[in-house]
């Protein structure tokens, strides 16, 4: 497989926009993205041949939604946009923590992406690509730009010690429904080791993460309270529970998405009205409601 210049080029702004919001070192910023720093120092020079396998520049591309096709979504300034945002920008500020838990397809995960490469030392960690202890811990300090393949007391130093020197840090974690035992217990010292205000830290989940906190506290797992307590005893929300305002709410979530990100404006009320469609549920809150992902789909359908 051959990789265009074009393609190669694309990542390598993409990589000298995200040094900008780094506040580490040059290496550091390079083994974030898994290469050697004197290969950065070289790719900050213009030179693309022969310096990275088609492997990386594919996995680096995909890390940073590089992409030569193919519709991807402008950022419009939902009111899910704004709360999370808002939500991220004073733990940040201010080295808190909190959780959301909220419907899917209302935007969390493309939020938190947006923001991780839009606020400078702002890192966003899928937990669905990391569920192990071992695994979260080397993701984390992979993308914190800190040595990650060494024994994993070392490497859980080594992110401590990292995200006390950063300027204020921000850990996003998408996911939270592959949460464990394990994994609440590391956040739990994670967050004693960056208290007073040294590191922001949000989660982000559906309702299966809510669950498994719940029953955690309930069966009194060791970590399980003790990490509630510091993401602030609370599960933030903004998608509303009442079937009417739901419907409302969805309804201007994906015009407001829509309305920036389609050609054929004609189409919108179509899109919409298939977009929120719902079933006979008597249940408000399991109402089956497509949201943004049902959104995309059909634009690209629609050839947006």
């Amino acid at each position: 497989m051959k990789l265009t210049d074009d393609f190669k080029n694309k990542v390598v702004a993409a990589l000298k926009d995200m040094r900008k919001l780094y506040g580490g070192s040059d290496a550091a910023f390079a083994k974030q993205w898994g290469i050697h720093g004197s290969v950065w120092s070289r790719l900050k020079k213009g030179e693309i041949e022969k310096i990275l396998s088609n492997d990386q520049w594919i996995t680096i591309g995909q890390d940073l939604d590089v992409s030569n096709t193919g519709f991807e979504f402008i950022k419009a300034e939902t009111e899910v946009y704004q709360a999370i945002s808002n939500d991220i920008t004073f733990c940040k500020e201010n080295g808190q923590a909190m959780i959301i838990v909220d419907d899917c397809g209302i935007g969390k995960s493309f939020t938190g992406k947006h923001l991780s490469k839009t606020l400078n030392n702002c890192f966003y960690i899928d937990l669905s690509q990391c569920g192990t202890k071992d695994a979260f811990v080397r993701t984390l300090a992979k993308a914190i730009g800190v040595e990650y393949k060494d024994r994993l007391f070392k490497v859980i130093q080594r992110i401590k010690y990292c995200l006390g020197v950063l300027e204020q840090p921000m850990i996003i974690i998408d996911e939270g429904g592959f949460v464990n035992k394990a994994i609440v217990q590391l956040l739990q010292e994670l967050w004693n080791a960056t208290t007073n205000g040294i590191c922001g830290w949000y989660m982000m989940g559906a309702e299966g993460f809510k669950k498994a906190i719940e029953r955690g506290i309930k069966n009194d797992v060791p970590g399980y309270r003790e990490f509630f307590n510091r993401y602030g005893n609370k599960f933030m929300k903004v998608a509303p529970t009442n079937r009417a305002e739901r419907i409302a709410f969805y309804t201007k979530l994906v015009t407001d998405v829509l309305s920036i990100n389609m050609k054929d404006k004609a189409l919108m009320k179509k899109i919409v009205n298939k977009c929120i469609a719902t079933d006979d549920t008597d249940d408000d809150e399991a109402m089956n409601i497509g949201g943004l992902r049902k959104a995309k789909t059909l634009l690209i359908l629609n050839a947006a």
